[in-house]
């Protein structure tokens, strides 16, 4: 069962649209709209759209679309329950008791509670006799007892199915434990066989900003490869949003926060004080890691290692803050590769002042051009200036830009015209760039596209147009269901996911029932959501007539009696049979 149109509706109504995404997305009024940077894939363009007079969003980018509780779906990786849920704490709204299905929420749940039990077996384990190597190693990090305690640190034995039988003990069956990436699984003629994912580490609980156990990240004690293993996508895990220490960091008083490479670091700066530090895990940092951090804090200190690496992981990190528009600065670390090695060779007072002294992201990137260069050459002064007036390109702040030309100018004796031209010149290049990048990807999507359909030939080109008017007609319609309730049905659509919607939108017609967005978000998958809301757009100000539906309606059941007609061989039919289909065909002729 399904929650009740009633409650959806209350729930949309007190849930604005604009509130709940605006924490979530810098938005800009543009005309009876708001528009953004989307949450759900990198630009630097804003295409993300928020429609507040129907309670809708759409990114004419990535595609995704739908309304309040589709976006807290795909922004909080939830599924619809949970979501609806979300929003009902946030409202003071009671979620219904029951009534519906949360057969997603209760694997969800099993998984968290599971990873809970793991995280204490791995404890456990840490503190007792297997653990002891385990433990030195901690000791020889510097960890007190009262950090390890804190962040829940703990050792996988190295053993099989040391986790998977205290699990299975528990009552947690094998597939759900090969579910959460607790265990792996092998298959020999035909029989599965299951042993642990994490064998002879010590192990980091991975814990979301909520305090659920997500996930877990483990390391080796020696030198061995891999070094790392991290829980892989689960139902309650994505890596691309993968932050470990954020259930700390959040409550700090702190209004920045400082983004070191690795858990390890990052328990250090906590135990140093530097409540505030975070790490992200096993993937390079992602636009939508971005996004999720710039709910907790108006700055980012980044602080990679002081390495090749780590150097172009700073360069990628400050591309992927400023296309968000986040506020960053970059602590250039000395006296050690790492922060941990800067704790344990100078101590909290070196890093303090490290902090103090970070550049921002503009400055970074001029000192990064000016490396190797000797700026008393002519040669050396035109090309840090040419690379100076790259960087200054792309900043939007008028002001800054201003100030740093000024220096420049100054330091290199040059004149501010000649390093203002440039810039400006560049600035026109980069939005012709990229407005001709936007264009072509628009086209390549497009061309993919039809190119798939004209595999099929032209007439399945316009079968499927033919299908995708047809749910938008309908949508905006729903008084010219009657007229084609006999002619249309789930298996008339040759897209699957058009009958899927077509199916729901015809149950809810034939209960009189209303076609608002929110009451398709627990029936439709994001996919689908994606797919209607993208018809409705593209429909927008055309609702259409019934003799247009009607001739959409014909142009599938003319594909229909061709592919008949060329899969069956009519001598062989019997007279039943060819009685049956005649009689078909002329009453299709009739109905159109």
């Amino acid at each position: 069962m399904r929650i009740s149109d009633d409650f959806l509706m209350e729930l949309r109504m007190r849930c604005d649209i604009t509130d709940i995404i605006s924490g979530y997305v810098q938005l800009k009024r543009r005309g009876r709209n708001l528009v953004g940077l989307c949450p759900f894939h990198n630009e630097k363009t804003p295409s993300f759209t928020v429609y507040p007079e129907n309670g809708s969003f759409y990114c004419f980018g990535c595609g995704a679309g739908g309304e309040v509780v589709s976006f807290i779906r795909r922004v909080e990786n939830l599924d619809f329950h949970e979501a609806v849920r979300f929003l009902c704490d946030r409202t003071g709204m009671a979620m219904p008791s029951d009534g519906f299905d949360d057969s997603m929420a209760q694997r969800r749940r099993r998984i968290y509670e599971m990873n809970r039990e793991a995280a204490r077996f791995f404890h456990e384990s840490l503190m007792g006799e297997k653990g002891r190597a385990a433990l030195e190693y901690y000791k020889r990090r510097g960890y007190s007892a009262k950090t390890i305690k804190r962040f829940g640190l703990g050792y996988a034995p190295d053993e099989w199915r040391a986790l998977l039988t205290h699990l299975r003990q528990k009552g947690y069956s094998y597939e759900e434990i090969y579910e959460a990436n607790l265990a792996n699984k092998s298959e020999k003629n035909g029989k599965a066989s299951f042993y642990d994912n994490f064998r002879n580490r010590v192990m980091v609980p991975i814990i979301d900003p909520r305090g659920n156990v997500v996930a877990f990240g483990g390391r080796v004690l020696d030198d061995s490869k891999p070094k790392y293993i991290n829980t892989s996508d689960t139902p309650v895990y994505k890596k691309s949003l993968g932050v470990f220490g954020l259930n700390f960091a959040k409550n700090s008083k702190e209004s920045s926060l400082i983004l070191v490479e690795g858990y390890m670091d990052a328990i250090a700066l906590h135990q140093a004080g530097f409540t505030n530090s975070i790490a992200c895990l096993g993937t390079a940092l992602t636009g939508e890691m971005a996004h999720l951090l710039s709910r907790y804090a108006d700055e980012i200190l980044i602080c990679y290692d002081n390495d090749e690496a780590g150097r172009k992981a700073t360069g990628r990190a400050i591309d992927v803050f400023s296309s968000i528009g986040m506020k960053m600065r970059v602590i250039r670390l000395s006296g050690g590769k790492d922060p941990d090695e800067i704790l344990k060779n100078f101590g909290a007072e070196k890093f303090r002042k490290l902090i103090e002294g970070a550049e921002n992201d503009i400055e970074f990137a001029l000192l990064k051009a000016r490396e190797g260069l000797d700026l008393e050459s002519s040669d050396g002064k035109v090309r840090y200036l040419s690379l100076a007036a790259e960087i200054l390109s792309k900043v939007k702040n008028s002001i800054a830009v201003e100030v740093y030309v000024s220096r420049l100018a100054e330091e290199l004796n040059v004149e501010k015209t000649a390093i203002t031209a440039r810039i400006s010149q560049l600035k026109r290049n980069n939005a012709l760039r990229n407005e001709k990048k936007r264009y072509e990807d628009i086209q390549r999507e497009s061309m993919t596209r039809m190119t798939k359909l004209k595999l099929h030939g032209d007439t399945a080109v316009r079968a499927v147009r033919a299908q995708e008017r047809i749910i938008s007609l309908l949508y905006n319609n729903p008084g010219f269901f009657p007229a084609v309730s006999e002619r249309l049905s789930e298996e008339s659509f040759t897209v699957p996911h058009l009958g899927r919607i077509f199916r729901f939108m015809s149950a809810r017609a034939k209960e009189n029932s209303g076609f608002e967005l929110t009451l398709f978000s627990g029936e439709l998958s994001p996919q689908e959501m994606d797919e209607l809301v993208r018809l409705l757009k593209q429909s927008e100000g055309c609702f259409g007539t019934k003799k247009e539906l009607l001739d959409c309606v014909g142009v599938l059941e003319n594909e229909a009696q061709q592919k008949i007609q060329s899969t069956v061989d009519v001598s062989k039919m019997s007279d039943e049979e060819y009685k049956a289909q005649f009689e078909k065909l002329v009453k299709n002729k009739k109905g159109k």
